[in-house]
């Protein structure tokens, strides 16, 4: 095989490995990690089993890949809802939860896919559950350094409380599904802020 055929053959690789993301990440994200099987998930990519293993091991791998992706979405979406805030540090960091509205307003939410899949993989030492956990840190780790720049005492303990209102608003805009929890984890996300400076 020449150098120009490779060439060519890894972007269709690459487009083939981002269409099975997709597919798993629509059907995990409607059905639950553990009830999709590899059957249906072939089927709703119109892919080979093979196709599948060239690039994914396992079933869980295909799944970590799937919540590391996501991670990667919702990560760049709060990065650049908070520089789109502008530059006063309250506002930064609020604009976190004024980026939740826009995403439980939305016809595609149905709920935290971290949440989800460390529910459905409740062992620690299992790589879905530490998957969605790291994600779960990399927001922690973010709001502290929002906390940070907003001048408080202890920037890591105001971002264990936001963490902690961004599950539970998480959480009750599914159940209700309604934007109005990321309005009210707002308000207090506020509250704590000024208490915490």
């Amino acid at each position: 095989m020449t150098a120009g055929k490779q060439k060519s053959a890894r972007p269709a690789a690459s487009a083939k490995r981002r269409h099975l993301l997709s597919t798993a990440w629509r059907l995990f994200y409607r059905d639950g990690y553990r009830t999709v099987g590899i059957d249906t998930l072939l089927a709703e990519a119109d892919v080979a089993k093979m196709t599948l293993y060239n690039h994914f091991a396992s079933k869980e791998d295909l799944i970590v890949a799937v919540i590391q992706r996501r991670s990667d979405e919702v990560l760049d979406g709060l990065v650049g809802a908070v520089k789109a805030a502008g530059r006063s540090p309250e506002r930064r960091l609020l604009a976190v939860f004024d980026w939740l509205k826009t995403l439980f307003a939305s016809d595609d939410f149905k709920g935290c896919a971290f949440v989800r899949a460390l529910s459905e993989y409740p062992d620690p030492g299992h790589p879905i559950h530490h998957a969605a956990w790291t994600h779960k840190l990399a927001v922690r780790k973010m709001l502290a350094v929002l906390a940070a720049e907003a001048g408080v005492k202890d920037p890591g303990a105001l971002a264990d409380a936001l963490r902690l209102l961004i599950d539970g608003a998480l959480v009750a805009a599914h159940a209700t599904r309604s934007a109005k929890p990321a309005i009210v984890a707002r308000q207090a996300a506020a509250n704590l802020l000024k208490a915490a400076r």
